[in-house]
């Protein structure tokens, strides 16, 4: 790997150049831990960036590897960073620098971690020429100001020569080693979207709960009578397996049967209610509109003029992270700028 100086403006990144379960005794009951609020979450409160104590590189301030299963949690944050990549990508220019490939993998990066990088591949003339992307979430700062490696399982951290890494990188008021991305006091909607899922999945596959009691009185069954009872209920659950029941108490009274519900999944869980305001929720720590998140509209109205919200979404999202990119060229020579075009829209404004 050959060494070779970078020069540029300062910028916002990086270079080179310079719920327990706790179960009681009888009767049986659960307890659940509460959430935690972020100013007592680990997720989030820390002290500062530290130097691995295996490693000479720093650690960074957030799990890389929790926030890449985060996507996983929620539909919305799973594929609104792929949205955002894109628009990226529609209007950057074809450049013999670097592939949209890369640029795209680099975006996500920058929407999910907070952080991009490129390996910097010189010519002949030792003048930084291609681009390259380098994963996110491996990516680690070394000790030294101008170096960083990258993490590879089961191996010795893989390291880059001083000036082989461009380091593109969120702001972050807390330390300037690592970005942190903009969506993290969003993340406790994630989780609460995630879990109101899961809590209405296991309703229908019924055994997570008591969902009536089935009480007899002035019937007198016989042993066989009650087994054969108990087989009809417990036959009746189960995913496909809805069915009503015949029951016939001869000599019974009004009252000799009763079901007394205990849970309630259509009325009592406000499971809609929870995924509405979690998803709004989502929709606004990404600043998205629900329009461009594919989003049925619940009213008559709509969203609106999708044109004009693409180009609100343009002029505020989209070309900020354009001029995030752009400080690639400070450590490009002129002639292998990277850039992008302007949209139809834009140009028959002008």
């Amino acid at each position: 790997m050959k060494k070779g100086s970078m020069k540029g403006k300062p910028g916002n990144f990086a270079r080179p150049a310079k719920p327990q379960r706790t179960q009681q005794s009888a009767p049986t009951a659960f307890s659940f831990g509460d959430p935690e609020s972020v100013l007592a979450s680990n997720i989030t409160d820390y002290l500062g960036i530290f130097v691995d104590p295996h490693g000479d590189y720093y650690t960074p301030p957030i799990s890389q590897a929790g926030l890449a299963k985060m996507l996983r949690a929620n539909g919305h944050h799973g594929t609104i960073p792929y949205f955002k990549r894109n628009m990226l990508c529609r209007w950057l220019k074809d450049s013999p620098t670097v592939t949209r490939h890369d640029i795209g993998k680099a975006a996500f990066d920058f929407e999910v971690f907070g952080n991009a990088y490129f390996k910097v591949v010189q010519n002949r003339f030792n003048q930084p020429w291609w681009l390259e992307h380098l994963p996110a979430m491996n990516m680690r700062r070394m000790k030294e100001r101008d170096r960083y490696c990258m993490l590879v399982p089961g191996k010795d951290p893989v390291p880059f020569a001083a000036g082989e890494v461009v380091h593109i990188k969120e702001y972050d008021p807390c330390q300037s080693i690592y970005g942190t991305p903009q969506y993290l006091g969003g993340m406790q909607s994630v989780l609460l979207n995630e879990d109101a899922t899961l809590f209405r999945r296991k309703y229908y596959l019924n055994g997570a709960h008591m969902g009536y009691v089935f009480y007899t009185a002035d019937a007198d069954f016989d042993k066989e009578e009650e087994d054969a009872l108990k087989e009809a209920v417990k036959g009746s659950k189960g995913v496909g397996n809805f069915r009503s029941m015949f029951l016939n108490v001869p000599g019974g009274k009004p009252d000799s049967v009763k079901i007394i519900p205990i849970g309630d999944v259509a009325t009592k869980d406000e499971f809609e209610r929870i995924k509405n305001i979690s998803r709004n929720d989502i929709l606004a720590m990404w600043r998205i509109n629900g329009a461009l998140a594919g989003i049925l509209p619940e009213t008559n109205g709509g969203f609106g003029d999708l044109d004009k919200i693409t180009r609100n979404n343009y002029e505020n999202e989209v070309v900020p992270r354009q001029q995030d990119f752009l400080q690639l060229n400070q450590v490009l020579p002129k002639q292998r700028h990277i850039g992008f075009s302007v949209p139809d829209f834009k140009e028959a404004v002008g």
